[in-house]
């Protein structure tokens, strides 16, 4: 094993980011659980957008540098550690958060689940070059926050997208919004990294 991987895991709050994570999705199974879901898909928005919120929050801290000056003036470049850093927290989200909301693939289910992840990532992503790690959870938090706050509002072809996090999983706009975050904040955040915290 490489003796810089513990370092790495360490200096990034890995096992922290993997224990919110195992505890999101067990918030998720049991919130999704305790809603009676079965009589009601629709009543698992709630979990389909606050469960992967709080999964990219986990992510967003993870995704910080103690030593920026040190990251900057390494041999190797860092942007292939930082995009597999990322994708990989990404997948393992994607892959153990749609258990909670098994069934009902059209609607408020796995899809959906997934979808939220990759927007949520993203933007938090974005956040994080922009503002810094510590901080990158906040846009992501006040952007599903008023998603969800006005889902009951406007329907129509605009509101898949701007109010992605609340739609079903089948919505081509509400995708389209959620894969675009997730691809420019990926992006910018492999070439730039996490703004340095102060």
């Amino acid at each position: 094993m490489n003796p810089g991987l513990p370092l790495y895991a360490r200096s990034r709050a890995l096992p922290q980011t993997l224990a919110a994570l195992a505890a999101t999705t067990g918030f998720a199974v049991w919130a999704a659980g305790a809603l009676d879901a079965y009589l009601d898909p629709g009543r698992r928005v709630p979990v389909v957008a606050l469960a992967p919120l709080l999964a990219a929050a986990a992510i967003g801290a993870s995704l910080r540098s103690d030593s920026d000056e040190l990251d900057r003036t390494a041999v190797r470049p860092w942007w292939p550690r930082r995009l597999a850093h990322l994708l990989a927290l990404t997948a393992l989200a994607s892959a153990v958060l749609p258990v909670a909301v098994a069934g009902h693939a059209e609607t408020f289910g796995p899809p959906a689940m997934i979808r939220n992840v990759l927007g949520c990532v993203g933007i938090v992503a974005l956040a994080a070059v922009a503002l810094g790690a510590r901080l990158s959870w906040l846009p992501a938090f006040g952007y599903v926050s008023a998603a969800y706050l006005a889902s009951s509002g406007p329907r129509g072809r605009a509101a898949t997208v701007w109010a992605w996090p609340v739609q079903p999983g089948t919505q081509p706009g509400a995708w389209a919004a959620a894969l675009a975050a997730f691809a420019l904040g990926t992006a910018l955040y492999a070439v730039r990294g996490a703004r340095p915290g102060g």
